[in-house]
């Protein structure tokens, strides 16, 4: 049986698992990433699991999803959000001289997007947008089946787009992007409560706390309709974190949708919450490893 290993590398936790081509998970693991979350620790950490897994005799390739933009070959991760000193660390090569094994790697919001392609929210679309509310606003554009990145490879930023030419700094160097009023941290900076809290009195009838999410759901709307004025995709899928309160703020966003999009670029357009959970990235990445493996061996028999 041959498999192929996905893996997420946050800054908390690292998730493995071992893949079948249809999906099946046969083995997973996830470990503590090490702190301090150097390049050198993480890929020993990485590579140890990797070399004691039991499956790991059935292995073709390794793909990798990383908190951060990689190069357009998926060799580099050039830089890691959350982890100590990556600036260009040539993680693939790393890993391939460890484990001996073929290995690629993607943001891991792409890898997410992947996922839900392969075997999630997105199975049944050509063309979708993924947007992650966590800690941050990650993004994957899924045209024609396929992920686009563009010619570098750090393309489908979504979350960095600017929604408020005045807003709240950004790390990427912004002001007022989507990120800054939809993910965690705006909303704590907005509300000074976590985004569960707020849930949790939204659904015991809370007023302020409806009314939050009326706001944050247009909010995510009107960014939202950039996206969809550009890429007029199948469908639009919201996972992370936050998409676990999605019953109360979709119909907001949806409606902010209506109102601001014309019916010819939003034709059949649909809303959804996305489906794999904390598991997308490492099956992303999966889903990644196979489609090198596969590249390889049609090279092979050319």
């Amino acid at each position: 049986m041959s498999l192929v290993i996905g893996i997420d590398l946050g800054g908390t936790n690292i998730k493995l698992g071992c893949y079948t081509s249809d999906g099946d998970c046969v083995e997973s693991k996830t470990l503590s990433t090490p702190q301090p979350s150097t390049p050198e620790r993480v890929t020993e950490a990485i590579a140890t699991e990797i070399n004691q897994l039991q499956s790991r005799p059935h292995c073709l390739g390794i793909g990798v999803g990383t908190p951060g933009p990689t190069d357009a070959k998926g060799r580099i991760a050039q830089v890691s959000i959350n982890l100590a000193n990556w600036v260009n660390v040539p993680l693939a090569d790393w890993l391939e001289s460890k484990t001996g094994l073929p290995t690629i790697l993607a943001n891991d919001a792409n890898c997410a997007g992947l996922g839900e392609a392969w075997l999630g929210a997105g199975r049944e679309f050509a063309n979708f947008i993924l947007l992650t509310l966590g800690t941050g606003v990650g993004g994957a554009i899924v045209l024609d089946h396929q992920l686009y990145t563009g010619p570098q490879g750090t393309g489908g930023e979504l979350g960095l787009i600017t929604i408020n030419y005045a807003g709240p700094d950004c790390n990427s160097g912004n002001q007022g992007s989507l990120e800054q009023y939809v993910s965690i941290q705006g909303i704590r900076r907005a509300t000074g409560k976590e985004p569960a809290v707020l849930a949790e009195l939204a659904r015991s009838g809370d007023r302020e706390a409806l009314e939050f999410w009326q706001d944050y759901g247009r909010l995510l709307g009107a960014g939202l309709a950039s996206l969809i004025y550009v890429l007029t995709p199948d469908a639009i899928i919201i996972g992370g974190g936050i998409s676990s309160s999605a019953d109360l703020f979709f119909p907001a966003t949806q409606a902010e949708i209506e109102r601001r999009v014309l019916p010819s670029s939003r034709l059949g357009l649909q809303l959804l919450p996305a489906l794999l959970g904390n598991q997308a990235g490492s099956i992303g990445a999966a889903r990644l490893a196979w489609g090198e493996v596969d590249s390889c061996q049609s090279n092979l028999t050319k």
